[in-house]
């Protein structure tokens, strides 16, 4: 079956960047003709096509204003858009603060990601004390606490990352499961339900909350 003729410039962006997957000329086309205002009304109101490119292009441009947007388009009725919204508001959550904040976080990142958890707990503190309004922050320093098994720390650090941004699902996740951790099954469920009540994508936890139903029906 034939695809309809783009109807927006947005959709031509969006149709070339699937050919050429040259995000940075993505980029560029969209910054001359659309403001981050416009891309989140196309978000919400354009067709599949456009709502695609809208929600890729608040990705790659977008700030922490247009999570609300990005958070509807995770229960979007296109699998397409919700796919595209889980990676962009990943992307947009990244780009909270300054720019030396950003790259600070990014190498606590690196840390956790490297099983380097007591080095990324103390480099997460410091910039919790310079940016304490940086969700990733917290909910970087959660992981390590996690991986420590300081597993109440890593509960209230998730916590605070929800308190300043409630569309992070997951740090829902993580808070469940510290609650399995400590043994708290109920408040572990509850936690996975509210993740998907957030991001009904998450298949996985879909299955967890299934599973742990079942355990604590039978407890």
């Amino acid at each position: 079956m034939t695809k309809p003729p783009p109807t927006t410039l947005l959709d031509e962006f969006y149709l070339r960047f699937l050919e050429d997957e040259d995000a940075a000329g993505l980029i560029a086309a969209v910054s001359q003709y659309y403001l981050q205002a416009t891309l989140e009304r196309l978000a919400r109101c354009g067709s599949w096509r456009t709502r695609r490119g809208a929600v890729l292009a608040l990705g790659l441009l977008g700030d922490m204003d247009c999570s609300p947007v990005l958070g509807r388009a995770l229960h979007d009725r296109d699998g397409v858009v919700r796919i595209l919204a889980e990676n962009s508001i990943r992307e947009v959550w990244q780009r909270d603060g300054s720019m030396e904040q950003r790259q600070q976080l990014a190498v606590v990142t690196r840390l956790n990601h490297a099983y380097q958890f007591e080095e990324a707990l103390e480099l997460s503190t410091l910039l919790i004390r310079q940016a304490p309004r940086f969700a990733e922050a917290w909910n970087q320093r959660a992981i390590a606490h996690f991986r420590l098994g300081q597993y109440e720390a890593a509960a209230n650090d998730c916590q605070q990352t929800l308190e300043l941004n409630p569309y992070q699902f997951g740090s829902l996740v993580g808070m469940a499961h510290c609650y399995l951790e400590m043994a708290e099954g109920f408040a572990a469920l509850e936690c996975f339900r509210r993740a998907v009540e957030v991001n009904p994508g998450m298949e996985a936890v879909h299955g967890q909350i299934r599973f742990l139903e079942r355990a604590l029906d039978d407890s």
